[in-house]
């Protein structure tokens, strides 16, 4: 039953995903956003929700161990985005290389990715240091506010340096309608929402069906909490973001795909890490400081591999399974 609970609920994400990723490209059309400020804002912070729940759920229910939950779910989402999610980027470039125009090259806004990439390891390392060190609960509280409003900070940023916005002869037809193309200006605006709407309740009531069938397998084959809240639950969570990357860099559109992960990147190392140090006991565990630590690892490949030649080859793809992987394997052998 487990099994199957699994497929239905990552059928419902990759549905929804689809669904999602057509419509926010005709919104930030309509809004006249550069392709790096869609991906890297409306694509990242929509996707990101339903990790974002999660520690705050713990949280709220307040029940032994909820802290520790609340702890893996927020480090644990950036570390599968900067290495598993990056991999994937440079396996569906490679999959679909005859399709894409581009070939393996990443067609991509480098300077909202630098920007992106840079501010996830600037404020993720920060975290990381005042979760190893005992601080005191002012200081804190302190440096969540101002992690809140450093990402305030970047989305004022990126959209203002968000890179060209779209062509409307270069998109595809809106899902849920197909006369797009007799619109003079794409489709309907209440369409458009709905549609969007709908791809985002679908990711989040899918991610959510999916951790809940993660959550009944482990029970059945006794895993730790651990394990879940580190791997499980953001293996899960981090799902659309993953499935909406997979299929714009396998139609080209790569700031689209690289700006959703490397936006949630920032998203995730910083709003739901103010949660952390504002409303728990923000310290970190072995599990939890090894996932930064690789984590942070993996947003340096990934800007070696921009600055380099533009593109995720083997190297890269090879460098971001070794870093998951020896999580796991650290995990298993502790």
């Amino acid at each position: 039953m487990e099994y199957l609970l699994l497929f239905v609920s990552f059928a419902i994400i990759l549905a929804g995903a689809l669904l999602f990723t057509n419509a926010i490209e005709w919104l930030g059309h309509k809004l006249n956003l550069g392709e790096g400020a869609v991906g890297s804002i409306l694509a990242a912070v929509g996707t990101a929700m339903p990790e974002t729940l999660i520690p705050i759920v713990a949280i709220i229910g307040g029940a032994a161990g909820s802290d520790e939950v609340a702890v893996g779910a927020i480090v644990g989402a950036p570390f599968l985005l900067a290495t598993v999610a990056m991999a994937l980027v440079g396996v569906a470039a490679l999959a679909y290389v005859r399709r894409r125009p581009q070939g393996r090259h990443l067609d991509v806004h480098v300077e909202t990715l630098d920007r992106d990439l840079v501010f996830f390891m600037v404020f993720f390392s920060i975290a990381l240091v005042i979760g190893v060190i005992e601080t005191p609960a002012w200081l804190n509280i302190g440096a969540g506010v101002i992690f809140l409003m450093a990402y305030v900070w970047y989305v004022w940023m990126t959209i203002r340096n968000g890179g060209e916005s779209a062509e409307f002869h270069e998109m595809d037809p809106l899902i849920m309608d197909r006369r797009t193309e007799r619109h003079a200006d794409g489709p309907p605006n209440a369409i458009m929402v709905i549609q969007l709407l709908l791809g985002l309740a679908a990711m989040v009531g899918g991610a959510h069906l999916f951790v809940e069938g993660l959550l009944h397998l482990a029970d059945s084959i006794g895993a730790p909490a651990i394990v879940l809240s580190l791997i499980l639950a953001p293996l899960a969570t981090e799902l659309p973001e993953k499935a909406n990357s997979y299929f714009w860099v396998r139609d080209g559109k790569d700031s689209l795909a690289l700006g959703n992960i490397t936006g949630a990147m920032v998203f995730q190392s910083t709003i739901p890490v103010f949660v952390g140090m504002v409303f728990i006991d923000w310290s970190l565990d072995k599990y939890a400081v090894l996932s930064m630590v690789l984590g942070l690892a993996g947003g340096v490949v990934a800007y070696w591999a921009l600055r380099r030649r533009s593109e995720f080859g083997k190297i890269s793809i090879a460098l971001w399974a070794a870093l998951y992987l020896a999580f796991l394997v650290f995990v298993i052998l502790s």
